[in-house]
C-alpha cells in the first residue's frame, strides 16, 4: 500500500445496514467476509482513498435492552421506520461490549477478508475506537471499577439518570458537559493510569486491524475539559495530556497509522497538536448551514497546515442528511466546496443518492428511499473530478474576489486554486440565493502574456481568456444561485 495522500477521501459505510441490504440483495447472508467482490469494486470505482467501516465492534445485549426500553427512542424509531420491529433495534454501535467485531457481521476472520478487498483495490480501512466509555456491561467495569467515574448510593438515588450500579458499585453514565448523559455507557476516567495504559492496548488492538481509526468525541478526554466535566470526582489531573500519552506509546507500536478526531468546541488545534493526524471540522460545517459566503472565506484564511489536518464534510451518521439540511441545489454547492479545499474530505453512505433521513444509530435497518438520480450523476462527477492527483497532493491558494462600487454580491462567492506541475484548477462557488458577479484574481503570475483555454469540468463550457487580463483585474465570474464553476487551464 502507497502512503495516504495529503488530501484523502474517506467513504463512511454503516456497516450493519450496509450488510443487511446486500443480503436482501443477494438472497442470502452476506457478512464481512463474503461481501461479493463487485460490491467493493463499486465502492473501489468512486475515488475514494479510505473506507470507514462504522459500527463494527461486539454491540452490548445490556445497550440493545436501554434502547428498546427508552420511549423518546422509541418514538424516534417509529418516526424514521413505521414498521420497526424488536429485531430492528440493535443497540448504538458506541455501546462497545468488547472490542471484538461482532460475530453477526463476520467476526475478525470477516473483517481481514474485508480489508484485504479493500487493500487489493487500494483502499485502506479505518475503524472507530470509543476513548471515552463503554457499554455498562464491558468486562472492566466488574475487572477494573478503578477505570470509571464512581459515584455513591446517595448519587444513585438523588440523581439515578446520572449514575448506574453493577457489581456492588456505583458508576456515572457516560456524558460530555453540555448534554444529558447516554444512559448506555459508563464513563472512564481518563485521569486513571491504569485506564490510559489499557486505552494504549486497545488501540494497538484496533491498530493492527486497520489503516487509520476515527476517535469518538475526542476532545473530552483533553485534560481541561474532563477536569470540567468531572471535578474531584476524576481525581488528580496528571502533567501529562491523555492523547499525548497515548498516542506517543501507539506510534511507538504503529507508526503508519491515521487517527481522525471527532472534535467540537474549537478544540481542532489543540488535539492536532496532541498527535491527530485530522480533526472534524465542524465549525465549516456549521457556517456553511447557518452563515454567510464571507464567514466561510474568513474561515479558509486560516494558517494552511491547519487546514491541512482537518477532515472536511457535510454529512455523517451524526448530523443530519445534508439533502434535507440543504437542499438539491445547495447540497451541490456545499459539495463542491468541501471536496475541493485542502484537508481530508468526507462522504457519507446514502449522501451520493440524496438520501433524506437520518437513521438512529441503534437501528440495523433502514426505510426505503428513491434515489435522486441527477444529485447520483452530480456526486459521480464531483468524484470523477476528485481522481485529479492535483486534488490530492497539489498545492491550494484561497483567491481574492472584488466587485464594484453598485455591486456587492461578490461577497456571496468564495475561490480558491490548485495547481500541481503544470495541471491547474480554479474552483469558484455561489454561497447564496442570488446571482452574484465578482472578479476572482488567480496568484499565477506566469499566466501573463498567454491566452488560456478554461473548461469547466461539471457545465462542459470552454472559455478563452487573456492571462494578462486575468492579472490585472481578475477573472469574472457571473453565477446563479448555489452555482459552481469548476475549471481547468490549458494553455491555448
Amino acid at each position: 500500500m502507497t502512503r495516504w495522500p495529503k488530501n484523502p477521501i474517506v467513504y463512511e459505510i454503516n456497516t450493519w445496514v450496509w450488510l443487511y441490504e446486500l443480503s436482501r440483495k443477494y438472497g442470502r447472508m452476506i457478512t464481512l467476509g463474503t461481501v461479493p467482490a463487485k460490491e467493493w469494486d463499486a465502492v473501489a470505482n468512486l475515488g475514494v482513498d479510505a473506507v470507514w467501516l462504522m459500527g463494527v465492534w461486539e454491540r452490548s445485549p445490556a445497550g440493545r435492552r436501554i434502547a428498546s426500553a427508552r420511549p423518546a427512542l422509541e418514538a424516534e424509531y417509529h418516526r424514521v421506520l413505521p414498521d420497526v420491529s424488536p429485531d430492528d433495534i440493535i443497540g448504538s454501535p458506541y455501546c462497545v461490549h468488547r472490542y471484538v467485531v461482532d460475530e453477526r457481521l463476520g467476526g475478525p476472520k470477516g473483517l481481514a477478508a474485508a480489508r484485504k478487498g479493500l487493500a487489493s483495490r487500494g483502499l485502506r480501512l479505518v475503524l472507530d475506537f470509543v476513548p471515552n466509555h463503554v457499554a455498562p456491561d464491558h468486562a472492566w467495569v466488574f475487572d477494573h471499577p478503578e477505570y470509571f467515574i464512581q459515584g455513591s448510593r446517595d448519587d444513585l438515588t438523588s440523581t439515578p439518570w446520572e449514575f448506574f450500579e453493577a457489581g456492588g458499585k456505583v458508576f456515572a453514565f457516560g456524558r460530555d458537559p453540555y448534554f444529558p448523559p447516554w444512559m448506555d455507557t459508563a464513563q472512564l476516567n481518563a485521569f486513571h493510569p491504569g485506564l490510559r495504559r489499557a486505552a494504549t492496548e486497545t488501540m494497538g488492538e484496533i491498530a493492527e486491524q486497520c489503516d487509520g481509526m476515527r476517535c469518538d468525541m475526542a476532545m473530552l478526554l483533553v485534560n481541561e475539559v474532563f477536569q470540567r466535566t468531572w471535578g474531584a470526582r476524576a481525581g488528580a489531573r496528571p502533567e501529562s495530556e491523555f492523547w499525548r500519552e497515548v498516542i506517543g506509546a501507539l506510534r511507538a507500536r504503529q507508526s503508519e497509522v491515521i487517527l481522525i478526531a471527532e472534535a467540537y468546541w474549537d478544540l481542532e488545534w489543540e488535539l492536532q497538536q496532541q498527535g491527530f493526524d485530522f480533526c472534524y471540522d465542524k465549525r465549516l460545517y456549521d457556517r456553511l448551514a447557518h452563515d454567510s459566503a464571507e464567514s466561510v472565506r474568513l474561515h479558509l484564511l486560516a494558517d494552511l497546515p491547519y487546514q491541512e489536518r482537518l477532515i472536511r464534510f457535510i454529512e455523517n451518521h451524526d448530523e443530519p442528511r445534508a439533502y434535507g439540511t440543504f437542499g438539491p441545489e445547495r447540497s451541490r454547492a456545499v459539495a463542491v466546496t468541501v471536496a475541493t479545499l485542502p484537508g481530508a474530505r468526507l462522504f457519507h453512505e446514502g449522501q451520493l443518492e440524496g438520501r433524506r433521513i437520518k437513521l438512529p444509530v441503534q437501528l440495523g435497518r433502514r426505510p426505503e428511499e428513491t434515489a435522486d438520480v441527477r444529485l447520483q450523476a452530480f456526486y459521480g462527477r464531483l468524484l470523477e473530478v476528485g481522481k485529479h492527483h492535483v486534488f490530492r497532493d497539489g498545492d491550494w491558494r484561497l483567491c481574492e474576489r472584488s466587485g464594484w462600487p453598485d455591486n456587492a454580491s461578490y461577497l456571496n462567492l468564495v475561490g480558491w486554486c490548485w495547481r500541481r506541475g503544470e495541471e491547474r484548477w480554479l474552483i469558484v462557488v455561489n454561497l447564496s440565493g442570488f446571482r452574484s458577479q465578482a472578479c476572482v484574481r488567480v496568484p499565477w503570475d506566469d499566466l501573463a502574456g498567454q491566452t488560456w483555454r478554461l473548461s469547466d469540468a461539471f457545465s462542459g463550457e470552454v472559455y478563452e481568456r487573456e492571462g494578462n487580463e486575468m492579472l490585472a483585474t481578475g477573472l469574472f465570474v457571473d453565477l446563479a444561485p448555489w452555482g459552481f464553476h469548476c475549471l481547468r487551464f490549458a494553455r491555448e
